[in-house]
């Protein structure tokens, strides 16, 4: 399946994780559109998503994908991993998630049925790395201090996007 991934930023409520998820996969089924939630606090925002989606789009079309599914391919992107444990700790978690929504391809009817169970995440800046979350990301994705004070800490992003692209040399 190929086409053009489309993402939003939501906030969603998940009580139970399985449950929710094959929930998910009814309206991806109905609508021929892959379904990816990406946690945002794990990520160094949009374009780290989008990397990750370009990723494995390519992974799908070359067929040389890590895992069977499209959605967990995202993740193992997303993590810099080709751990399927590490992949899904950016997925979603029990509890209130903030969460980048991917669409791939995008469908008009998919984001209608998805609308009720995501509120929209507003203006919130998920861009700005404030330093919890680069204390995070370094141990995410082993940036040790010393890399990140030989770049400066404003390209945390280009570290984390670095690790996302090795990715496809580790394969």
């Amino acid at each position: 399946m190929t086409g053009c991934c489309s993402q939003r930023q939501v906030r969603i409520s998940v009580p139970e994780v399985d449950a929710f998820l094959a929930l998910i996969r009814g309206i991806s089924d109905r609508w021929n559109s892959r379904v990816v939630f990406i946690g945002a606090d794990r990520v160094a925002g949009r374009d780290h998503v989008q990397a990750a989606l370009n990723h494995a789009l390519r992974a799908e079309a070359a067929g040389t994908m890590i895992s069977s599914r499209f959605e967990m391919e995202v993740l193992l992107y997303a993590s810099g991993s080709r751990q399927i444990v590490h992949g899904s700790v950016f997925g979603l978690h029990p509890g209130e998630n903030r969460a980048y929504l991917c669409l791939c391809p995008d469908s008009d009817g998919a984001w209608k049925e998805l609308a009720p169970l995501v509120a929209p995440a507003g203006n919130e800046n998920w861009e700005e790395i404030p330093p919890e979350k680069a204390n995070l990301l370094m141990e995410l994705f082993s940036i040790t201090a010393e890399e990140l004070s030989v770049v400066g800490p404003d390209r945390m992003k280009d570290l984390v996007l670095e690790r996302v692209v090795l990715l496809e040399v580790y394969r």
